[in-house]
C-alpha cells in the first residue's frame, strides 16, 4: 500500500463554508470524458460559484472574459454540458445539476406540462390527433 504524505502539509485544505467542492463521481462516473475542454472550464466555473443548490447567473460577456472565451465557444461549452446532464440554463440563470442518475418522470397529463418543458415530436403529432395512439 503506498503512504501518501501532503507535498505541502502547511496547505492542507478543509471544506469550506460555502459549497464549491467538486463530486468524484465527474471522473469515476466518467462524466469528464463526455464533455470538452471548455466545457469543463465552464463547469468548473459554475461549480465554483454556485450557491448550495447549484444556482449562479453570470452573463455571457462576463463568463467570456473570465474564462477567455469567445461567444461561439461558450455557446458550444454551454450545449456539452446541457447535453451531458451537468447542467441546465435559462438565460442567465444556470443550474448545475447533480450527478446522481435521473429518475424516469412521473406520467404527467399533456395539458399540466409547463410550457418550457420540452414536448417530443410524437406527443405533438399525438394531440394533434386528439390523444389517439
Amino acid at each position: 500500500m503506498i503512504r501518501k504524505q501532503p507535498v505541502c502539509p502547511h496547505r492542507i485544505r478543509k471544506v469550506p463554508s460555502q459549497f464549491s467542492w467538486l463530486d468524484h463521481r465527474l471522473v469515476r462516473d466518467r462524466h469528464l470524458e463526455s464533455i470538452t475542454h471548455p466545457a469543463a472550464a465552464l463547469y468548473l466555473f459554475l461549480v465554483t460559484v454556485a450557491d448550495s443548490q447549484g444556482l449562479s447567473f453570470y452573463s455571457d460577456p462576463s463568463l467570456m472574459t473570465r474564462l477567455s472565451m469567445d461567444v461561439q465557444t461558450l455557446e458550444q461549452a454551454r450545449r456539452n454540458l446541457i447535453r451531458a446532464g451537468l447542467i441546465a440554463w435559462s438565460s442567465p440563470m444556470y443550474q448545475v445539476l447533480p450527478l446522481d442518475p435521473v429518475a424516469a418522470p412521473q406520467s404527467v397529463p399533456q395539458d399540466r406540462l409547463p410550457a418550457d418543458q420540452p414536448v417530443s415530436l410524437g406527443q405533438i403529432f399525438k394531440n394533434m390527433m386528439g390523444g389517439a395512439s
